[in-house]
């Protein structure tokens, strides 16, 4: 039996592609440390783009509506300068947050560990007497109960050596440390430097990409690269847009909520269910909980009627702000969204939580395009 030149042509690769899967089984170790090497090379640049994406929405603000609206566009000096003080503006913003950080809720998120300290030296005893009260008629969990020895002071020092001796082991090599902390600031100089390379030339670079991609690949396939990335970049803004605002909104009325009710460490725990909003689903739970202990160790009733006022305030906040900020941005259903949760959150944590949802969403969409394209050349309605 002959074989036609396609045949021994998809042979040929196949065997090729063959040899080098058994060659990459073989030899994974020496692939593994290949690819973390050039991870390593590359991560900067990886950052760069990370960082762009995310200034590229406060710099789009800033350019639409400072210097593209109508008595701007024909004066030259406000097209020549619109894209670099937008990024500066941009930058600007992202210092006065972190100033605001460190100078200004830094210092009373410091009082408040103090207060809670002495909140925690007071509470351990009132607890220790009310678990005596309700298994008093257990004398074993009692004088087990009893027998526990709070020495505050004791644990603090436990504390402080342990602190100690961890900073001995991690410090103990001062070069290394060194050239940890230079290998940080670099990769970060160079990713920021290529950040704003990128958003003050992303026109350039997006027309010089897609002429490599129009040079190299079928015209049709270009086109379908184009609409995925254009997919992906609008799923992926429009997430992480409204995921940040509802999170401010939410610790904002949070820290509101608890100011007009009197209940303690109302800026630390909006802070913190602002930050912990931050992980879809799970999140806001998280900072109720953390929160609910810290308030139990001032008062046991201002503490359960912060739950009630969280469930309230999560009701209001999931049927009311959610759907008109975030909207339907991501267009998952439920169910899809706790699996990218999840999943995201066992490869990647946190940071996997927040990039899998949209990054699900965006396959599920072409994947029912590609479902309804199949059914409609079928001609199958169901």
């Amino acid at each position: 039996m002959e074989l036609s030149k396609e045949t021994i042509r998809k042979l040929r690769w196949l065997i090729v592609f063959t040899a080098l899967v058994v060659v990459a089984f073989i030899n994974y170790r020496l692939i593994f440390q290949a690819v973390v090497f050039c991870w390593n090379i590359i991560f900067p640049f990886v950052l760069g783009g990370a960082v762009a994406f995310i200034l590229n929405a406060p710099m789009q603000f800033f350019e639409r509506n400072l210097f593209i609206k109508r008595k701007y566009r024909e004066k030259p000096w406000a097209v020549k300068m619109a894209r670099p003080c937008s990024l500066l503006l941009s930058l600007a913003a992202v210092i006065g947050v972190l100033f605001v950080v460190i100078f200004v809720v830094a210092p009373e998120l410091g009082n408040t560990f103090v207060s809670l300290g002495k909140s925690v030296q007071v509470f351990l005893p009132q607890a220790q007497m009310w678990a005596e009260q309700l298994f008093q008629d257990n004398p074993d969990i009692v004088g087990w109960i009893s027998g526990l020895d709070f020495d505050w002071d004791k644990m603090i020092q436990t504390g402080v050596d342990f602190l100690k001796n961890g900073a001995g082991n991690v410090l103990s090599s001062t070069f290394i440390v060194a050239k940890t902390v230079v290998s940080a600031l670099a990769n970060f100089f160079i990713g920021f430097v290529f950040a704003c390379y990128i958003l003050l030339q992303k026109e350039k670079l997006s027309a010089q990409v897609t002429r490599v991609f129009y040079a190299f690949l079928p015209k049709k396939t270009v086109e379908r690269i184009l609409e995925i990335c254009a997919l992906t970049n609008r799923v992926f803004k429009s997430f992480l847009t409204g995921q940040c605002l509802e999170a401010v909104i939410l610790g904002a009325m949070f820290m509101v909520a608890m100011w007009i009710f009197r209940f303690p460490y109302a800026l630390l725990v909006g802070i913190l269910i602002a930050f912990t909003a931050l992980i879809p689903i799970f999140g806001a739970f998280i900072g109720c909980v953390i929160g609910t202990f810290l308030i139990l160790m001032v008062s046991p009733v201002k503490a359960l009627l912060f739950v009630v006022m969280f469930l309230v305030l999560q009701q209001v906040e999931g049927n009311l702000i959610y759907p008109h900020v975030v909207g339907g941005s991501v267009g998952l259903p439920s169910i899809w969204v706790l699996m990218a949760v999840t999943v995201g959150g066992s490869l990647m944590g946190v940071v996997g939580m927040l990039v899998f949802i949209p990054f699900t969403s965006v396959v599920y969409t072409l994947f029912r395009e590609a479902v309804h394209s199949r059914l409609k050349r079928k001609r199958i309605r169901i």
